[in-house]
């Protein structure tokens, strides 16, 4: 009768138009309501993302860039969408490089492992960092983080990260105030942005360099001087993705697994085909919607059950996801919705599996949390 009593109370907290679901650690369904219709899944959908490239490229697995020396001694930098490429991992690979020579003529950014400026599907086309490009080559998730000093001056906010002409010039141009922005939407200003980072690094280690900085290709002839491995597994950059819910990183990794599978470049398509084969083939999700990686469209569909599928195979990797008492879970918001799916840890360790889909801007999915994890633990 006490589980009966809080199931109706449970599913009377929320409209007609929400959905609920819990499963016990038997898979027996304890609440439910709404459970096979169709929502916007927000960035819950990055569980799916995170599963299919564990799937296909391995927890272990580590992004890389490539760095040529051609017979005119330019430096060519070959992407694969390492979407960690932030200041730090920058000065390291100046570091790297200054070891191996001792200047060149040109920078030439290959980008041609992903296709040039692929619009995601709800990504628009402001200066906030959600809206920030996917490309072969990038720089601090394709933003700039900047402040003005007591004169006035645009200075950098980072310490690690120093201000570039192409970043002043934009900034200028767009009249920003303080803050983090994504300065371009096209994919080879975003890779010149990072080619002036790695100069800047290897000028102030005294490597010579006197030329300009440019779009070209690798061509065979040219001679590998060093290949950078990401320092962060793919295990390890899911987390931050998770933890952060990062839209930039999540699409940067559907693109690269759809090169991964279905050979360069990289299309929005092969990644999206990589996702919905694995949901298909993996997870047995036959009537679901993907058309990106992030959750930021809400043209992406699929239902509590579907999620419900998606967190069974998630469940050995949810150390990954944001912790609150024994409640795991990944959140997802978008205009009027409110998403939340994961895990809620019993007295035997156990973990029920949860989704919650709400609607509406004010919907109090904090506490419909707190009501569900104490019930089950009553």
């Amino acid at each position: 009768m006490a589980l009966v009593c809080q199931a109706s109370s449970l599913l009377d907290s929320i409209s007609s138009q929400d959905a609920l679901l819990v499963a016990g650690p038997d898979g027996h369904i304890h609440y439910k309501k709404n459970e096979t219709r169709k929502y916007a899944p927000a960035s819950t959908l990055k569980l799916l993302t995170a599963l299919a490239a564990i799937h296909h490229l391995g927890k272990s697995y580590r992004f890389r860039t490539e760095f040529y020396l051609d017979e005119k001694n330019n430096l060519k930098i070959k992407g694969y969408g390492d979407p960690l490429l932030v200041s730090e991992v920058w000065q390291e690979i100046a570091k790297a490089l200054n070891a191996r020579f001792k200047g060149c003529q040109d920078l030439i950014h290959d980008n041609s492992h992903f296709v040039r400026d692929i619009r995601i599907p709800g990504v628009g086309h402001s200066t906030d960092p959600y809206d920030a490009p996917v490309g072969a080559i990038c720089a601090n998730f394709n933003t700039v983080f900047f402040k003005k000093d007591k004169a006035g001056n645009i200075i950098s906010a980072e310490p690690q990260t120093p201000m570039t002409p192409l970043a002043l010039k934009n900034i200028r141009s767009l009249g920003l105030k303080g803050g983090r922005y994504t300065l371009t939407h096209d994919s080879t200003v975003a890779a010149c942005y990072a080619g002036e980072l790695l100069v800047r690094f290897l000028r102030e280690m005294g490597t010579d360099f006197e030329g300009e900085i440019r779009t070209g290709v690798v061509d065979p002839e040219d001679r590998l001087l060093y290949t950078y491995l990401s320092v962060y597994t793919l295990e390890e950059g899911l987390q931050k993705m998770l933890e952060f819910s990062n839209n930039f990183m999540a699409n940067q990794i559907l693109l690269a697994l759809g090169a991964h599978v279905h050979g360069a470049p990289a299309t929005l398509s092969k990644g999206i085909t990589v996702v919905s084969s694995y949901a298909k083939g993996v997870l047995g999700l036959n009537d679901i919607r993907i058309v990106e990686g992030s959750g930021i469209s809400k043209k992406n569909r699929l239902s509590p059950l579907d999620m419900l599928s998606v967190l069974n195979a998630f469940e050995p990797y949810r150390g990954l996801l944001t912790r609150k008492g024994n409640v795991i879970y990944k959140s997802g918001t978008l205009k009027d919705l409110r998403r939340r799916a994961g895990y809620i840890e019993t007295g035997d360790g156990r973990p029920c599996h949860f989704v919650i889909f709400l609607n509406g801007p004010h919907a109090d999915i904090d506490a419909l949390t707190v009501h569900l994890a104490k019930s089950l633990d009553n």
